[in-house]
């Protein structure tokens, strides 16, 4: 039986370059890949997509393997789940990658199955034990209100990893590593789904999944109008808006806002909660912040159990001297 070795991360690209989730991946793989004493691979899947291979050498792989072709250019289940299974089974690395994206949540299971392997989706942290060469790979369990770490003694080893837990490494163009295109001969008649449209919201300022500073609120913010108020603060600090469901499901701020289960996960290096409690839901969302600053009347609030700075107080009040207060410090 061939032994499974190395670690593989799915590369996914966004308008027409690396996403900035593959990065994270390789920064991740590579520290992964050095402690095993092994090698780094990486798997670019798209239409028109050869010449993002050095990119991706840069970032920290050794190999890369491309599968060309124009049924990939979106991502659809039945296409990518054939191919990656052709190239896992060819390459047998040790560990999978993805990334905690639409894609990677939808493609990380369906590959599991199909390898007869488990998948652990949502980590914060990844380790390989010293004495076993497992995957270590911790994730928040019961909706974030604890941590737990898994291993798994079936191969490879699939994780999918929150964006914005790790950091990419900084690029080394003059790095080599070996290009390999391999044809996993898709067939158009096994997919399923067809792409008839794609619509992009276009948005001003900083996107929420990218934004150093996040300033969210809840359900005690209670109008469209006090949101306003939370905006121009996030607009001061170069920052985006977020929010809990209920803000969303009332129409006071737009849906692409929320951040929880149900919603966004975000990893900014300052988050703001404003008005809202901390449900284990919405936690979930924000855990991976840097660091969290909680204002709320309720001192008993389950958002300042996790914050590192909290004010208790009506944010009415809290929120105007504050923001006046960071618009002096920068006019400095």
């Amino acid at each position: 039986m061939a032994e499974y070795k190395g670690i593989m991360v799915l590369a996914e690209t966004a308008e027409g370059g690396l996403a900035n989730i593959a990065r994270e991946l390789l920064g991740c793989g590579r520290k992964l890949a050095s402690d095993l004493g092994e090698e780094l691979s990486a798997v670019i899947l798209g239409d028109n997509v050869a010449g993002l291979a050095q990119g991706v050498i840069a970032y920290g792989a050794d190999k890369v393997y491309i599968a060309d072709n124009p049924l990939f250019k979106d991502y659809r289940a039945e296409s990518y789940t054939d191919a990656m299974e052709v190239i896992i089974k060819q390459v047998m690395p040790r560990i999978l990658l993805l990334g905690q994206t639409s894609t990677g949540r939808d493609l990380a299971p369906r590959l599991a199955f199909r390898l007869g392997t488990s998948a652990t989706t949502d980590c914060i942290e990844l380790a390989i034990d010293a004495d076993s060469k497992q995957l270590l790979q911790t994730k928040p369990v019961y909706g974030g209100n604890a941590i737990a770490t898994f291993t798994s003694d079936c191969y490879p080893q699939i994780a999918t990893v929150r964006p914005k837990v790790y950091s990419p490494l900084e690029p080394d163009n003059s790095r080599q590593g070996e290009i390999t295109a391999i044809d996993t001969k898709p067939e158009s008649t096994a997919i399923r789904t067809k792409v008839i449209e794609k619509v992009s919201r276009i948005k001003e300022g900083v996107r929420l999944e990218d934004a150093a500073v996040v300033v969210a609120g809840g359900r005690g913010i209670s109008s469209a109008e006090g949101f306003k108020q939370l905006e121009e603060l996030a607009c001061l600090l170069r920052g985006a808006i977020g929010a809990t469901r209920p803000p969303c499901d009332n129409g006071w701020v737009q849906n692409s806002a929320q951040i929880g289960l149900t919603g966004k996960i975000i990893a900014p290096e300052f988050y703001m909660a404003i008005a809202l409690s901390g449900s284990s839901q919405h936690i979930s969302g924000c855990s991976g912040a840097r660091n969290i600053i909680a204002i709320n009347k309720d001192a008993e609030a389950n958002i300042f159990n996790i914050a590192r700075f909290g004010i208790v107080g009506d944010w009415k009040k809290v929120l105007p001297a504050f923001t006046e207060k960071a618009r002096e410090l920068l006019a400095e």
